[in-house]
């Protein structure tokens, strides 16, 4: 190409912005480097306004086309804030920085993390003071040293107020200023060219040519103008001069450079480009070393506390096999110099402990045995198929990652800490990119469009959670609309065409960068939404092609619910030991048979991993009766396994091995024996996935982290293909058939799909036993502990209790006599503790309206003595009239008042409104008749304020007018043979379609005895879509069907009975 266009002038765009520059860029950073590449460009620039978030994509795609990078932002410099009389400063205009090197580029992030902090979160604010003369603490960026500064006139710029910018910008920046010249064919861009060229004579600064690109074709312009829509808030229509004239913010054929700058202007770019020595590839990343006392290094320091942890873990004396493990996991760790890393996870780990917080490891980490003996993960390695590999390899260059879990309910206790001990200049989370998905991009692309409110909303609201970004233009057609018309048409290409673009950035979920000096040196850091949090400028996924470390600080529902429950059961059944200390996950009995056997009828509803529909229907099957059974459990119903067809071959060797169907459980190899003896040879976990590239095909340990890495990639990047032939001939050369080599291959990619680490479902594994365990020999303190630690799980608390009361637990109405904030135990008559089973009392947590500081006030009130009446309550505990209107609402003051009619009365007035009844003496308020008020009012009411009910389900009220329409119940259906017709009916609260299930949908309806399974094949759901997913109370017919203990409906007719529940709300979880 060189040769061909060498008469073209050699050009690097300095002044380009992607869409990380929000609503203003208009293309992809890898869409700008293809482009800028295709067209011969000698390199680009990327300067997002007051952004690096950008950078690392386009860092990527930049090196994989050998296409020359500068790092960059751009500024909008507002004019300084005087007292009249005194110098404005040269006014507004534009800034373009350019790191020069290393340090140039510590000071640009320096500076973008200085004006973000400084700001609300998703603005900034710069004057030229800031820039030339800063504060004390950022006195070292004074002219911003080591980077190119590059002034972008307003436009259009009177001669004598461009003449003193220039003066400024000179004496500002010196040597390193530049005069920026941009050419969108406006019309006073050739007067501005002259102005532009002539200042930059007279004060000695050389002029470069600029394209102000945001898209990198012209054909964005289209998608540009709905951006602006979106961005000023009005129709594109309504825009006006807020539009871009023209199309030529794109990237531009080096002919049409050549004819829109001079050859000084445009050599220029490259001059800058050349003298602008930086790479992303430079940075390096320090954790910190605080944390090793004095005496011992990193390494020794690690050493002492993974062997200090060997005599704790291994008290009975540690396997040689562990050993040699660990000394090898040290030698590895100390020469990738990753011990800090290591000490950082340890200290934060001890920190949680130590509150008395509750949190285990999870991911590839538990593959190390370190991480083990550190108590940074609970699963010992040597109990399951290690492969530190997965965790860390000297071939893969990048630092490990470690996952640890903590209590939802306090894990801001932990992040907090970290923030106390490093400061907000050393530590920040990730960010998370939000990007524009379907039902939005929907909203807003036609509002930009000006299409009516009332259709943009009914188009948005057609499209559902399970639809994705499939196409759009089909949603039109589902509500009435004609695809073919122009309107519909742009509206759908446009939705289509800005759907997964950036929206804005948010915090990632727990991942923390920790550095050992500043950290705004290294990445850009601003404020999160979240008050008392910052985080950065890149995501996990820029920090992972970047090699930077972080950990990740998450959240875990059921970690809190378990915490919750072990003290719930030592308050109420004593410590399990006679040391005294609570009761622990280590008290748990092991193999467990009512617990296994609970499992196996798939009884799990709220127990931890194991409670979805396809888990639930994969129990029976699968038949778990032991830790490693379960760990097979939770890694098979996943895309990885369904996709590589491992399920119906491993549950058939199950059968085999039990006896229940004739056959032979072989393996092709005894090399392959050993990796998937305990899978009955059919690999389900990733591990064996890269054990199996090891043993069969020849790869490296190192190798075969990268091909574990390409299946989690290859979907988004196709990149697993390049494998296909060093699989299938390592494994010809050691004697397996090109049938099973290609067998093997067509496995790995389903596990593209989300396939599991062993270690991962190892560490699940245990928190779905423990709180199997529970549910089986403690269902109240298990209710409790769940209903204490919302929002978390598969269920909301209406069907906790349902299920609960189904297995014998009595649940207590909320009483302001008797109920806590939280859900708390009570003894029955005939059961006292510390032996018998308590009654759950729900807590006032559960009442809508009602603050947790209005309760914790009455619960105080409580230990001076008795309520006697509403009035009392409300003088003791101080609450205001709509506290007690949500109690009485509630039903919760029927102790003091009876009815909540009654005691709604009552509220008016202990509490009335001080502008209309508070001067009226209590007794001239009478009490009107009231009715007697029906079941169904009571019910319709609980779920109103408290959204469950304790009294009948509000199916068996309807029980008769189904019956009438034949319609069985889910205790009739149980029995029901094979293959039968059958209709059922009940409240819908579960809707979910996994991507691996072809467009099937499972929904689950529950009524007054149980609840019933369907499958939705995707052809009904296109004829009732209505019907299916808007239905709250739904009749389905179709065929019953049973096989190895799994029941289910499969779904030929819904008839939507909604009407029926009159006011009722109730509310369905709708998953992936």
């Amino acid at each position: 190409m060189v040769a061909e266009f060498s008469w073209l002038p050699d050009y690097a765009e300095l002044f380009c912005r992607s869409n990380f520059s929000f609503l203003h860029g208009a293309s992809h950073a890898e869409e700008l480097v293809e482009r800028a590449f295709e067209l011969g460009y000698r390199g680009i620039a990327i300067t997002d306004e007051c952004s690096l978030a950008g950078a690392p994509r386009m860092h990527v795609a930049a090196k994989a086309k050998g296409l020359p990078l500068v790092i960059g932002s751009y500024f909008e410099v507002t004019p300084d804030e005087v007292a009249p009389g005194h110098d404005p400063g040269p006014g507004a205009f534009g800034l373009v920085l350019l790191a020069q090197n290393r340090e140039g580029y510590g000071n640009l992030s320096e500076l973008i993390s200085w004006r973000r902090m400084a700001s609300p979160k998703g603005t900034y604010k710069l004057t030229s003071r800031m820039l030339s003369a800063p504060p004390a603490e950022f006195a070292h960026l004074r002219g911003m040293p080591d980077c190119f500064a590059i002034l972008v006139p307003t436009y259009p710029v009177r001669a004598d107020v461009l003449d003193a910018q220039v003066a400024w910008f000179r004496a500002t920046f010196g040597e390193r200023a530049r005069l920026g010249l941009v050419q969108l064919q406006r019309a006073l861009d050739g007067a501005q060219r002259e102005e532009i060229r002539a200042a930059g004579e007279r004060r000695g600064v050389r002029v470069v040519a600029l394209g102000d690109v945001t898209m990198h074709r012209r054909s964005c312009k289209e998608l540009q103008d709905v951006m602006t829509a979106i961005r000023v808030g009005m129709p594109v229509s309504e825009c006006g001069y807020a539009l871009a004239p023209n199309a030529e913010q794109h990237l531009r054929g080096r002919n049409r450079i050549g004819n829109l700058f001079s050859p000084e202007e445009i050599a220029e770019t490259c001059a800058i480009l050349d003298a602008c020595d930086f790479s992303l590839d430079e940075l390096q990343y320090e954790y910190p070393l605080e944390l090793v006392p004095r005496g011992h290094t990193p390494t020794s320091y690690l050493k002492q506390e993974t062997w200090a942890g060997v005599a704790r873990r291994y008290w009975n004396g540690v396997p040689e096999k562990v050993a040699r493990q660990i000394r090898y996991e040290l030698a590895l760790i100390a020469k990738l110099n990753y011990e800090p890393f290591f000490l950082t996870v340890y200290d934060i780990v001890k920190y949680a402990r130590s509150q008395n917080i509750l949190c285990q490891g999870r991911g590839s980490a538990a593959n190390s045995v370190v991480c083990y003996c550190l108590g940074i993960t609970e699963v010992n390695p040597d109990q399951s198929t290690m492969l530190f590999e997965r965790f860390i390899s000297v071939e893969r260059g990048e630092p490990p990652d470690i996952d640890v879990d903590f209590e939802h309910q306090r894990r801001e206790e932990v992040i907090q800490h970290i923030y106390e001990k490093y400061g907000h200049n050393r530590a920040a989370l990730a960010a998370a990119v939000s990007t524009y998905r379907p039902r939005g991009v929907l909203r807003e692309t036609g509002k930009a469009l000006g299409v009516d409110p009332m259709l943009v909303d009914r188009v948005a609201k057609a499209h559902r959670w399970f639809d994705g970004s499939r196409d759009l233009l089909q949603q039109f057609s589902t509500i009435g609309l004609d695809p073919e018309t122009p309107l519909i048409q742009a509206w759908a290409r446009l939705a289509a065409r800005l759907l997964n673009f950036p929206r804005h950035l948010s915090q990632h979920s727990g991942g923390f960068v920790i550095s050992r000096g500043k950290l705004t040196r290294l990445v850009p850091v601003e404020n999160a939404a979240m008050d008392g949090r910052r985080v950065i400028q890149w995501d996990k996924d820029d920090l992972e092609a970047l090699g930077l470390m972080k950990v990740d600080v998450l959240a875990l529902g059921m970690l809190s619910a378990l915490h919750r429950a072990f003290d719930l059961r030592t308050a109420w059944r004593g410590p399990p030991s006679q040391d005294g200390k609570p009761f622990a996950l280590k008290h748990i009995p092991q193999d467990d048979k009512a617990t296994y056997d609970m499992i196996c009828r798939a009884d799990t509803v709220g127990v931890f991993q194991i409670e979805s529909r396809a888990q639930m229907s994969m129990l029976p099957r699968l038949r778990p009766r032991n830790y490693y059974d379960l760990v097979i459990q939770v890694s098979i119903v996943r895309p990885g396994p369904i996709q590589g067809g491992a399920v119906h071959p491993y549950l058939k060797r199950r059968r085999i091995v039990a006896g229940e169907e004739d056959g032979e459980v072989t393996y092709p190899s005894e090399a392959l024996e050993k990796v998937l003896e305990r899978t009955l040879g059919i690999p389900i976990f990733q591990e064996q996935v890269m054990q199996i590239a090891i043993v069969a095909a020849g790869f490296t340990p190192g190798e075969a982290d990268k091909l574990r890495r390409a299946m989690a990639a290859w979907k988004r990047k196709g990149n697993l293909e390049k494998y296909h032939d060093k699989i299938v001939h390592g494994m010809l050369e050691r004697g397996y058939t090109r049938e099973f080599a290609e067998q093997i291959f067509e496995q790995i990619k389903g596990f593209g799909e989300y396939g599991f680490p062993e270690s991962h479902a190892a560490s699940f594994a245990k928190l779905a036993y423990a709180s199997s365990w529970l549910k089986c020999h403690e269902p109240a303190i298990f209710l409790a502990a769940l209903l204490n630690s919302q929002p978390m799980g598969f269920y909301p608390p209406s069907q906790l209790v349902q299920d609960a009361k189904r297995h014998g637990v009595q649940v207590l109405p909320i009483d302001v006599t008797q109920s806590n904030w939280e859900a708390s135990l009570e003894a029955l008559p005939d059961q006292p503790p510390p032996h018998g089973q308590p009654a759950v009392r729900l807590g006032l947590s559960l009442v809508r309206g009602l603050g947790e500081a209005a309760a914790r006030r009455i619960e105080a009130a409580r230990t001076a003595g008795r309520f006697d009446n509403v009035d009392t309550l409300a003088r003791r505990a101080q609450l205001e009239r709509r506290d007690l209107e949500a109690l009485a609402a509630a039903n919760a003051l029927a102790t003091l008042a009876g009815h909540r009619r009654d005691a709604l009365w009552q509220a008016v007035a202990a509490a009335p409104e001080r502008d209309l009844l508070a001067t009226a003496p209590i007794d001239e308020v009478e009490k009107p008749a009231l009715g007697a008020p029906s079941e169904a009012d009571d019910i319709l009411a609980d779920y109103h304020t408290t959204g469950l009910t304790l009294n009948r389900h509000p199916v068996a009220l309807l029980r008769p007018e189904l019956r009438a329409r034949r319609l069985s119940s889910a205790a009739e259906l149980h029995d029901r043979p094979d293959g039968r017709l059958a209709r059922a009916c009940g409240l819908v609260t579960a809707r979910q379609m996994p991507g691996t299930a072809k467009g099937v949908m499972f929904m689950t309806l529950e009524d007054e005895t149980g609840c019933v399974n369907l499958i939705v094949r995707p052809e009904l759901l296109a004829r009732q879509r209505r019907e299916t997913l808007d239905s709250r109370l739904l009749a389905a017919s179709g065929v019953w069907q049973v096989a190895s203990d799994v029941r289910h409906l499969v779904v030929q007719h819904f008839e939507d009975l909604t009407p029926l529940l009159g006011g009722l709300r109730t509310s369905s979880r709708e998953f992936h």
